[in-house]
C-alpha cells in the first residue's frame, strides 16, 4: 500500500505506507537526507524515525531554517545536561530549551558553576558526541513517568509531568544512560552535533519566580561545521568591541546611573547625535504630510481602562495618584492620540490624518531585563498615527514601507519583514482580526516585499507588521512596526463623515521608525562601533596645532568651521602631535586637521581621516565644501560596508 505525500512546492510523491522520514528524504535527495534534523509532517513537527502511515504534507526540516536549528540547539541541550550529570551527579535538572541565538539548560547545583567546570562540560560533551548515541522517545503513562524521575531523583520533573493535563502524552527521550523529560523532536544521534561552545552562566530563578530556589543557567551555541562556530565566536568578540555601554562611557555619550536603573543620562555629545536622529525625523515625516503633535505624560486611570491597557498590559505600568484620583504614566502614546482626534469633527475629505509625535513613556522592566539603552524604563517613541478611511489602507501602510526603507537605507542597514499575528493576550472579535491582517497581507504584497509569518506576536489591540534590521556584523534588529488597528477606535468611539453625510468608523494605523530614539542610538553605537557618519558625528573635526606656534591659526580655523555650521574643537595641548592623532582617532572623530609652519605660511591645512589616514594639503576652501557635501548628503562613513538590497 503507498501513500501520497504532498512536498512544500506543491508536488506529491508516493511512497510505501510505514516509510519513516529519513527514508523518504533519502528518496527525495540524498543531500536532503544528509542535511535533515527533523520535518514536520501535516504541520507537526517530527523526529526523522517518524513512519508516514497515510496521506501527509511533509517538510524536511534542515539547519539552514529557523525550526531547525531550534531541534539542533535542543538536542545539544540534552547533550550538555547528559555532561554536566555524568561531572555533578548530584545536580537536579530543570529545563532546557534553544533560544533565539543557541541553548541554555537550569541547573539546581549546590554551588555556581565556574569557567573551569565550563571547560570539564565541554570536553564531556565532546565525548558524548563521539559515542554518537541514538536518541530514543518513547511514550509513557502519567505514573510511569512520575515513577522514573522519582526514582532519577529529578524533582523538578516530576513537578512538570504534574502540571501537565491528565490526559497529556508524556514523551521521553534517551541517549545512552542519560533520560529527559521532552516534547522533542530531536536530532537522530549526538553525533551530529560537530562544533559548540559554552558561552556563559547566570543565575535563573525556577520557573522566573523570585520565590523559587535559584539555579544555574548555562548557556552555549552549536553548529553544524567548525567553520561556522568560528565565525560565530568572531561575531560575538566584535559585538563586545562594539558594545554601546562601553562606547557610550569612552565617547562620553550617555550613561545610567544607579540612582535611576533604566532611566538613561544624555550628556552633551549624546544630545548632539540625538537631536540630530530628531531633526531628520521632522524633515522627513513633514515631507511625507505629517503633522507632528505632544501628549501628555500623565493622565487619567479610566483612560487606560477604556483603551485596555489597563487589562492588557498594567503590570508594565507606573501609577500615581493626584486628588485622590488613580492616574498612570503612559507607558504608550495612543490613547492621547485619541483624545485629539476627537477634539473636533472630521469629514472624509480630512482623511489621511497623519499625526505624529516624539513621546516621552515609560514601562516598568524587570531589572534583570536592563540593557544600557536597548532595554530601558523610560525613552522617546518615534509615533505616529494615521486615520483613515478603509479604502486607504493599503496606500497608507505602502507609505510607511517607503518611509521606513528611506530611513534604513540611510544608515546602511538591510533588513527583513514579519507579519505578526494574533496573541493570546488581544481583544475585539474574530471577524475585526481577519479584516485586519488581511488588510496587512494585501498591503505587503501590493509592497512587493518579501515577508515570513511570526504567529501569535501582535499587539493585542491589532496585528503588526515589524521590521527587522541587519547591522553591519549581521545580527539583527527589531525596530519599526506599523499595526493596523479596528480596536481603538470602536473603544474611543472615533468617528468622521462620510461622503453620503452619515458618521463612520475610521481605521487606525500605529506606527514607529526608530521604535525608540534611545534603543536607536544605541543600535546605531555598535553598527557603527562608535564612528559615526560624519553628519551624526558630536566632534566632526579635531584641529591639532604641532606647537604652540600654530595655536592662533588654530583658533582662527576654529571660529571659521563654527561660523560654516561644523562642530570642531582644538587640541592644543603640550603633547606630541602623533598622541593628539590617537587621541583623535579614540575619539572616533571623523577628520583631523594638522597644522604645522609650513600649513600657516601657505594658509592650507594637512587633512587626516580616521580611517584613511593621511589624505594630504588641501586649501581651506576645499575641505570646507567636501565636507559639508559629506554632511549634507548624510553619507555613510568612508570605508564602512554598504549594504546590499533588502
Amino acid at each position: 500500500m503507498n501513500v501520497n505525500v504532498t512536498l512544500p512546492d506543491g508536488s506529491v510523491r508516493q511512497f510505501p505506507a510505514g516509510i519513516t522520514v529519513a527514508e523518504a528524504a533519502a528518496e527525495i535527495g540524498k543531500g536532503l537526507a544528509r542535511a535533515a534534523v527533523a520535518a514536520k509532517l501535516d504541520g507537526e513537527m517530527v523526529d526523522l524515525k517518524r513512519t508516514v502511515t497515510g496521506d501527509a504534507g511533509l517538510q524536511i526540516l534542515t539547519f539552514d531554517s529557523a525550526e531547525g536549528k531550534e531541534v539542533f540547539w535542543h538536542t545539544s541541550t540534552h547533550i550538555m545536561a547528559q555532561a554536566v550529570k555524568r561531572l555533578f551527579p548530584r545536580v537536579r535538572l530543570t529545563i532546557g530549551p534553544a533560544v533565539e541565538n543557541g541553548f541554555y539548560y537550569d541547573f539546581d547545583s549546590e554551588r555556581p558553576f565556574t569557567p573551569e567546570d565550563l571547560q570539564r562540560i565541554e570536553a564531556e560533551m565532546a565525548t558524548i558526541v563521539q559515542a554518537d548515541f541514538p536518541l530514543v522517545r518513547s511514550q509513557v503513562g502519567r505514573q510511569e513517568a512520575t515513577a522514573l524521575f522519582e526514582q532519577l531523583g529529578e524533582p523538578y520533573k516530576v513537578e512538570l509531568i504534574h502540571d501537565l493535563p491528565e490526559d497529556a502524552t508524556i514523551s521521553i527521550y534517551r541517549q545512552g544512560e542519560f533520560i529527559d523529560l521532552c516534547v522533542g523532536p530531536h536530532l537522530p544521534s549526538t553525533g551530529r552535533v560537530k562544533a559548540f561552545k559554552l558561552m556563559s552562566v547566570a543565575g535563573a530563578y525556577w520557573r522566573g519566580d523570585q520565590r523559587n530556589p535559584m539555579l544555574q543557567r548555562i548557556y552555549g551555541i552549536s553548529f553544524e561545521k567548525k567553520q561556522d562556530l568560528d565565525d560565530y565566536l568572531s561575531r560575538i568578540e566584535a559585538a563586545k568591541r562594539r558594545d554601546h555601554r562601553k562606547l557610550g562611557r569612552e565617547l562620553d555619550l550617555f550613561s545610567v546611573a544607579d540612582e535611576g536603573p533604566g532611566f538613561p543620562f544624555f550628556h552633551p555629545k549624546g544630545m548632539i547625535i540625538r537631536n540630530l536622529l530628531e531633526e531628520f525625523w521632522r524633515q522627513e515625516h513633514r515631507r511625507a504630510g505629517y503633522q507632528e503633535v505632544k501628549t501628555p505624560i500623565i493622565l487619567n486611570e479610566d483612560l487606560w481602562r477604556r483603551s485596555g491597557h489597563w487589562d492588557h498590559y498594567r503590570e508594565n505600568m507606573y501609577y500615581t495618584r493626584i486628588d485622590d484620583v488613580g492616574y498612570a504614566i503612559k507607558p504608550m502614546n495612543c490613547p492621547g492620540g485619541m483624545l485629539l482626534y476627537k477634539r473636533r469633527q472630521w469629514s472624509y475629505r480630512d482623511l489621511p490624518l497623519r499625526v505624529g509625535e516624539l513621546g516621552l513613556v515609560h514601562r516598568h522592566e524587570l531589572s534583570g531585563v536592563l540593557h544600557g539603552l536597548l532595554r530601558v524604563r523610560a525613552f522617546t517613541q518615534d509615533d505616529a498615527h494615521i486615520f483613515m478611511l478603509p479604502s486607504q489602507i493599503q496606500d497608507e501602510v505602502g507609505g510607511v514601507i517607503t518611509l521606513a526603507d528611506k530611513f534604513y537605507r540611510l544608515f546602511g542597514f538591510t533588513y527583513h519583514v514579519e507579519l505578526s499575528t494574533r496573541p493570546e493576550n488581544s481583544m475585539g472579535s474574530d471577524a475585526a482580526w481577519e479584516l485586519a491582517t488581511s488588510a496587512l497581507e494585501q498591503a505587503l504584497k501590493a509592497s512587493g516585499l518579501e515577508y515570513r509569518v511570526n504567529p501569535g506576536d501582535g499587539a493585542f489591540y491589532g496585528p503588526k507588521i515589524d521590521f527587522h534590521l541587519r547591522d553591519s556584523i549581521g545580527r539583527t534588529w527589531q525596530c519599526g512596526t506599523i499595526q493596523l488597528d479596528f480596536q481603538m477606535p470602536e473603544r474611543f468611539d472615533l468617528e468622521y463623515t462620510g461622503e453620503d453625510g452619515l458618521k463612520h468608523r475610521p481605521v487606525m494605523i500605529h506606527r514607529v521608525i526608530y521604535g525608540s530614539i534611545e534603543r536607536f542610538i544605541g543600535l546605531l553605537t555598535e553598527h557603527f562601533a562608535g564612528a559615526f557618519p560624519a553628519w551624526l558625528a558630536p566632534v566632526q573635526v579635531k584641529v591639532l596645532p604641532i606647537t604652540d606656534r600654530q595655536r592662533e591659526y588654530a583658533l582662527q580655523l576654529l571660529q571659521r568651521l563654527d561660523a560654516e555650521g561644523l562642530r570642531a574643537e582644538v587640541d592644543d595641548r603640550n603633547e606630541k602631535v602623533n598622541y593628539k592623532i590617537r587621541e583623535a582617532q579614540m575619539e572616533k572623530v571623523p577628520y583631523m586637521l594638522v597644522l604645522g609652519d609650513k600649513e600657516v605660511a601657505a594658509n592650507l591645512v594637512a587633512v587626516r581621516e580616521r580611517e584613511a589616514g593621511d589624505l594630504g594639503e588641501r586649501s581651506w576652501e576645499d575641505f570646507v565644501a567636501e565636507l559639508k557635501r559629506e554632511v549634507e548628503t548624510r553619507a555613510l562613513p568612508k570605508g564602512f560596508p554598504r549594504q546590499g538590497e533588502h
